[in-house]
């Protein structure tokens, strides 16, 4: 048997304020998970993304220390157009979430915008471009 691909895991700090975030990009994600030292959330095709509280991590590996310096990840997530990669990037931010880089249009054809998550890690918003008449 081959492994596949299944899982992306998140180390956080805090499980409410990173689950959050993730239900404005429409991961759903009961509420009751809030308080929960580890949550997953299926996607359409079966890849799941996990979230981890940091004293959940450490009980089952007490050698275990957060990464320092910038982004550790990057996930990136399909919009169904230019105009909803500035309307979420517009209301991430609204809501108090950091941007790393404003909706621009990028020279491979996409529409590109990046928000940070609550621990840190990079999240890019995009979309293609139509095509030029």
């Amino acid at each position: 048997m081959t492994p596949r691909f299944d899982l992306i895991g998140l180390a956080v700090a805090d499980m409410a304020t990173s689950l959050a975030f993730y239900r404005r990009l429409g991961f759903e994600i009961p509420p009751d998970s809030d308080t929960e030292p580890h949550v997953e959330a299926s996607l359409p095709g079966g890849l799941r993304l996990a979230w981890d509280a940091i004293d959940n991590i450490r009980s089952f590996d007490p050698d275990w220390v957060k990464p320092e310096g910038g982004s550790r990840i990057g996930l990136a997530f399909l919009c169904d157009s230019p105009e909803e990669v500035d309307a979420v990037h517009g209301e991430l931010t609204a809501a108090g979430y950091q941007s790393h880089k404003e909706p621009w249009d990028a020279f491979w054809g996409q529409r590109y915008a990046t928000v940070i998550d609550p621990d840190g890690n990079s999240v890019d918003l995009f979309a293609p471009l139509p095509a030029a008449s």
